[in-house]
C-alpha cells in the first residue's frame, strides 16, 4: 500500500496519510488498520450505532505515548456526526461533552486514519445513559491467571444464570480477559443494572472464593479472576465488539461461542488477530448480532 491515498466511502472523500507507517510491534501498519476497519464495518457498525465513542489513539505506534480521546477532535470534518453527553462531576468543570458517533464506514475509516486503534463504548445509546440496553460482566484475570481461567469462571457464571433465565454471550477482550454481554431485565435503569451485576459478582465470589474476586483490591487478585461489575456505570466504557487493541499485534475483541469457551485449554485458542476476525466474520457472521 502506498503512503497516501484518497478514497470515496459513503459519498465522502477521505484523504488517508502515512499508510505505510508501522503502528504495531509485529510490523502491522496504519494501512493494515484502515483495511481492517473498512472491511469489518458491516459487522461492527451496528454495535457502534448511537453510542458515543471513546478512542485510544497511538499516533506513533504501540509502545509510544497513547491517549484516550472523548471529545470530537479539532479539524473533524463537518459531516462527522456528534452527540452531546452530560458530564456531571467533570474535573474540568464541563457540564457536557461532544462525542463522535460512528454510523458509517467513512467515519470508522476516518478514525483509523487518526491512529484511533481502540474504540470503547458505554452500555447505553442515544443520550440515555440511565437506560442501558446492555449489561456486561468483565472477567479480568489477576496475576498467574490467563483467559483459560476466565473461561472456567465464565462457565460458572453461565450456569448460575440459567436458573434465572438470563443469557450472556462471551467475547474476548482482545487482551488477556473475557467479557460477557447480555440484555438487562426490562425496566431496569442504570442503578438497577449495576446492582444486578454487582449482586451476581458477589454471589459468585461467595460461592467460589478460591477462583473469583468482586473488588479491585490488588492484594486479592493473584490467582483469581475479577468479575468487574462496575463497567455498567453509565460513565464507563468497555472495548467495543470487533475493536482492535493496542497490543504487540493487531489482536481484536472477538465474539466467540460458548463451545469455544468450554473447549478452551490454551490461551492461544482465543487469541484472534484482525485477519482471523475477518475470516470468522465471513464464515460465522456476527455472533453478537442479537445484541446489536
Amino acid at each position: 500500500m502506498s503512503s497516501a491515498a484518497t478514497v470515496e466511502l459513503d459519498g465522502r472523500l477521505l484523504k488517508l496519510s502515512n499508510l505505510d507507517k508501522q503502528l504495531f510491534p509485529d510490523g502491522s501498519t496504519k494501512g493494515d488498520l484502515v483495511h481492517y476497519y473498512a472491511t469489518i464495518a458491516p459487522v461492527m457498525l451496528p454495535h457502534l450505532a448511537g453510542r458515543p465513542v471513546t478512542r485510544v489513539r497511538v499516533p506513533n505506534g504501540v509502545g509510544t505515548q497513547s491517549f484516550f480521546e472523548k471529545a470530537v477532535p479539532q479539524g473533524a470534518p463537518d459531516w462527522v456526526q456528534r452527540i452531546r453527553v452530560a458530564t456531571p462531576g467533570s474535573t474540568r468543570g464541563r457540564t457536557e461533552l461532544e462525542y463522535v458517533l460512528v454510523p458509517d464506514r467513512a467515519t470508522l475509516v476516518w478514525l483509523a486514519n487518526l491512529a484511533a486503534i481502540e474504540l470503547h463504548t458505554p452500555m447505553w445509546r442515544d443520550s440515555t445513559p440511565h437506560r442501558p440496553d446492555l449489561l456486561v460482566v468483565d472477567l479480568d484475570p489477576g496475576p498467574g491467571v490467563d483467559i483459560v481461567g476466565c473461561c472456567r469462571v465464565a462457565e460458572l457464571v453461565a450456569e448460575a444464570l440459567e436458573g434465572v433465565g438470563m443469557t450472556l454471550l462471551p467475547k474476548t477482550s482482545g487482551s488477556k480477559g473475557l467479557q460477557l454481554y447480555g440484555r438487562p431485565p426490562a425496566g431496569l435503569d442504570d442503578e438497577g443494572t449495576t446492582q444486578l451485576a454487582r449482586s451476581l459478582a458477589v454471589g459468585m465470589r461467595d460461592a467460589h472464593p478460591d477462583l473469583i474476586v468482586s473488588e479491585q483490591t490488588k492484594a486479592l487478585r493473584p490467582g483469581k479472576v475479577l468479575l468487574d461489575w462496575s463497567q455498567n456505570n453509565p460513565a464507563k466504557t468497555t472495548v467495543t465488539p470487533y475493536s482492535v487493541r493496542a497490543r504487540e499485534a493487531m489482536t481484536v475483541s472477538t465474539p466467540v461461542t460458548w463451545d469455544e469457551v468450554r473447549g478452551c485449554a490454551d490461551a492461544r485458542e482465543l487469541r484472534f488477530t484482525a485477519n482471523d476476525v475477518l475470516e470468522r466474520a465471513e464464515r460465522l457472521g456476527d455472533l453478537y448480532a442479537d445484541l446489536a
